[in-house]
């Protein structure tokens, strides 16, 4: 058994058996960030049942899961040479516009895959576990944070979670997408809920205008990817229109939240996102506009 490192939230290893190495998780029930954040560790079992469902909506996109017990689950093991994490390419600038539009894509097949199915609402009611590890430490936290945009961060917190339209991710970050020779596979699915598609779009949008503060060389090309990913998920309007506005509110909590980017260690940095977002926050505008602005800003 090798630990793997990477993870806030779980143990995870790397156990080579005589058949081949398999990967095994388990979830924290107090997660290693600053600030104090717990999570229920039921959450392994959804994450698991997330890829069973993910895995018949987009086959490919997702590991194979093996075997599941008690606190604990067994994947497949990809090797990281053939299946790099994209947060590294980005860190790297290897931007890759038909990379992001497939992420898009496999995005909007689980999504649409479980759109207004009872069924899958009722295996994924996990309301509890989303307010504790998404909700509350992002939105509500930062909430607590800013005065001035406390109410509308609240009011936001409060539509996401009565928004129950698909089976959401919760954490479609780069570091948690695999750069497969055949297209994205998508990990680390703790936050599995059934709600709005909304969270998980703007998640990962949030993520590509954070890279260029991180990596500026690259800034326009990973405005692209923003593009493109847009693009490969299509949303319908009213998913759009969530989409951007919890699109600066995330901004915002990646700075100022319970859990912020580790990449973004100066004033200067933080105060960027700060000016951008918190106006934004207040009057929402479209993706697009909000895509342009940010871009501007970069200037």
């Amino acid at each position: 058994m090798q630990p793997l490192t990477g993870g806030v939230s779980s143990d995870i290893w790397k156990v080579d058996l005589e058949r081949g190495p398999v990967c095994v998780k388990r979830a924290l029930a107090r997660l290693r960030v600053a600030q104090t954040w717990e999570a229920p560790v039921e959450r392994n079992r959804y994450e698991y049942e997330w890829f069973r469902v993910a895995g018949e909506a987009a086959p490919g996109a997702v590991p194979k899961v093996l075997a599941q017990g008690e606190g604990a689950f067994a994947m497949e093991y990809l090797d990281p040479a053939r299946y790099p994490v994209w947060k590294e390419l980005l860190r790297q600038g290897r931007a890759d516009p038909p990379f992001a539009t497939a992420v898009g894509a496999a995005l909007a097949k689980v999504h649409a895959f479980t759109s207004g199915k009872p069924d899958v609402a009722a295996r994924f009611a996990t309301d509890d576990i989303f307010h504790a590890i998404r909700l509350e430490p992002y939105l509500l936290a930062t909430a607590r944070k800013h005065p001035d945009v406390r109410e509308r961060l609240n009011d936001l917190a409060s539509t996401t979670a009565q928004t129950r339209t698909a089976l959401v991710h919760g954490d479609v970050s780069p570091k948690n997408i695999l750069a497969g020779p055949h297209g994205p596979v998508f990990l680390d699915a703790e936050c599995a809920w059934y709600g709005d598609p909304a969270f998980d779009l703007a998640f990962c949008l949030n993520h590509l205008l954070l890279k260029c503060l991180w990596v500026p060389p690259a800034a326009p090309a990973f405005m692209q990817c923003f593009k493109a990913l847009l693009a490969g998920y299509r949303p319908a309007d009213g998913v759009a229109a969530r989409t951007a506005a919890l699109l600066p509110a995330l901004l915002l909590a990646r700075v100022d939240g319970k859990s912020p980017v580790e990449y973004l260690t100066t004033e200067t940095q933080k105060n960027h996102v700060r000016q951008f977002a918190r106006p934004r926050i207040q009057d929402p505008v479209s993706l697009p506009e909000l895509a342009a602005a940010w871009h501007e800003s970069l200037k």
